[in-house]
């Protein structure tokens, strides 16, 4: 039997930033237009990296699009290299959300596989910097990178620990299994919603998605996904 592993006491992440001459309010000490303010600039820098990217974006583009004062920027970011990684923490904080909550009432593991990837599907139609801004982020802030990843699969773990403590899935490394869930998702996402015109991943594609994904847990998750059979959760349109 593969050795079993616990998720990390901490995710790794980028190394603290230099404090500035003048220092800016934590992010727990905005309120109001304050946390209006910075949710619009984090939006707008969503919105303008995933579309230019890293090096062409710009602090002027950005805050053009969100509807502020240059200057205003800089009471929130230090420059456009913090803002791209608080981009980057805040779509994995987003798309974490959405997962578990499309997942929240599962009764079994794969069905909280199949509503959680339907939840990722549904938030990359709507939100397709996430593949623009993750893919930048090898090359722009690798540390970043890795967080984002290792965020993820420190969440991962324990719920796959526990299936597998209870016998519901196959007895394995739960790290390798997050890893390999990842990679289904990520590559089918790229190829059926990115790359796609439909921006949506259909029916029997998401279908054969669970069917994979039920091999991989084995155990009880493979007789399983005879009875799901189905339907694909819906995903929403893209606005362009």
């Amino acid at each position: 039997m593969a050795e079993r592993r616990r998720a990390p006491a901490g995710a790794v992440g980028p190394p603290d930033k230099a404090t500035t001459a003048a220092p800016r309010p934590a992010r727990g000490e905005l309120k109001g237009k304050g946390q209006r303010t910075r949710r619009a600039l984090l939006e707008a820098a969503e919105e303008v990296f995933g579309a230019v990217g890293y090096h062409d974006a710009s602090i002027v583009k950005i805050t053009e699009l969100a509807g502020v004062a240059q200057g205003t920027f800089y009471l929130y970011f230090s420059g456009k290299r913090e803002i791209f990684d608080e981009v980057v923490a805040d779509l994995n904080q987003r798309v974490r959300h959405a997962m578990s909550e499309a997942a929240r009432g599962a009764t079994t593991r794969l069905e909280a596989e199949r509503l959680g990837f339907a939840g990722f599907f549904r938030f990359t139609a709507e939100h397709p910097a996430l593949y623009r801004v993750i893919r930048q982020a090898e090359f722009v802030s690798p540390q970043a990178l890795r967080h984002h990843y290792e965020t993820i699969i420190e969440n991962y773990i324990p719920p796959l620990n526990e299936a597998m403590d209870a016998g519901e899935i196959a007895a394995g490394d739960p790290m390798v299994l997050a890893w390999s869930l990842i990679a289904v998702g990520e590559a089918i996402g790229m190829r059926w919603i990115l790359w796609n015109e439909a921006h949506e991943v259909p029916p029997e594609v998401f279908n054969e998605m669970v069917t994979i994904i039920a091999r991989m847990l084995g155990g009880h998750a493979v007789a399983e996904s005879s009875g799901i059979g189905a339907r694909a959760p819906k995903v929403a349109e893209r606005a362009d």
